[in-house]
């Protein structure tokens, strides 16, 4: 069974990465450019744990300027509750927006993940946080009962795939579709998607 953002250890790994972006967010909120050092004092965690999630204090603080624009559960504060397609289509346009707004980090972001994994550093930390899984879920959460467990564990995956920064860099850079065209195809595979996870 699939289950994206759930489940003991990388739940809490993951929650320390974002404890180390949310500090480093706070500081430089503050005005300043802090160290890695700083930065995991500030997140109550060692300068050890801080080197093993982040390689350098640049890649943190990239990462951190992405996360504080990052849209959050409030987006669906005025989401019909019962119509999934409706709040996971909110969900895609938060994104959206953000990914518009800020696609020079994403991309550099992105490249640096990239390039971590090829070199095979510290396997059994996330490369990155999880922001689009737990908004997927809180979308779906209303319906639930429209769809089996599984199906439901499958279809946050596949929206997963759907929303975010990897599609952008797609229907953009291979498929040369203007944002128009994107958001299109984008709408036309999460309808497609919900309605084939609905219970029959």
């Amino acid at each position: 069974m699939i289950q994206p953002s759930k489940v003991g250890r990388p739940n809490q790994k993951q929650r320390t990465r974002k404890d180390l972006l949310d500090a480093a967010a706070r500081l430089v909120r503050e005005g300043r450019r802090p160290s890695l050092e700083e930065v995991a004092e500030a997140a109550l965690v060692s300068r050890a744990t801080a080197y093993r999630y982040f390689p350098s204090v640049e890649a943190l603080l990239l990462e951190a300027s992405v996360h504080v624009a990052a849209p959050d559960a409030s987006i669906l504060d005025d989401a019909p509750p019962a119509d999934a397609l409706a709040r996971v289509r909110k969900v895609d346009a938060a994104f959206d927006a953000m990914i518009l707004a800020n696609e020079a980090p994403l991309r550099l972001m992105l490249a640096r993940i990239l390039e971590t994994s090829v070199r095979a550093g510290a396997q059994d930390l996330p490369a990155r946080q999880n922001r689009r899984a737990p908004l997927i879920e809180a979308a779906l959460a209303p319906a639930r009962d429209a769809f089996d467990p599984e199906a439901l564990d499958k279809l946050t995956a596949a929206l997963a795939i759907v929303i975010g920064t990897e599609s952008f860099v797609v229907t953009r850079d291979v498929l040369r579709l203007s944002d128009d065209e994107a958001r299109e195809v984008r709408d036309w595979a999460i309808a497609a998607l919900i309605g084939a996870a609905r219970r029959r």
